[in-house]
């Protein structure tokens, strides 16, 4: 997951990356293993955002070597930011859903996304 502020609900077991910095490093120690899930946000805090990973994505698939993901979630509180990164990675190739409002995410205080 990279997301600044919420986390899985279900207490699942998860990476989570804070930062688009932190998100890349998260990609490049999983290039080669599987990844059933990676749940990305659009907005990372400040000017941050889930772009640097996109790219890592995108240049990825670019040189014919996608990673290995099940299924990219989107859930993001940034309509058209979410609508750009699934646009963006479904070109790519990879298999992405929009789950924006997802009741498995959370922000870390508790509340719930809306």
């Amino acid at each position: 997951m990279v997301d600044d502020l919420r986390s899985f609900v279900d207490g699942r077991i998860a990476e989570v990356a804070r930062t688009s910095d932190a998100g890349v490093e998260l990609l490049g120690r999983y290039r080669d293993r599987r990844l059933d899930e990676l749940w990305l946000d659009h907005d990372l805090g400040g000017d941050d955002t889930i772009w640097p990973v996109v790219e890592v994505l995108e240049r990825a698939a670019f040189d014919k070597r996608p990673l290995d993901v099940g299924v990219i979630n989107v859930h993001s509180a940034n309509p058209a930011g979410a609508a750009k990164v699934a646009l963006v990675l479904r070109r790519w190739g990879y298999y992405v859903r929009v789950a924006s409002g997802s009741t498995e995410v959370g922000y870390l205080d508790g509340q719930a996304m809306n």
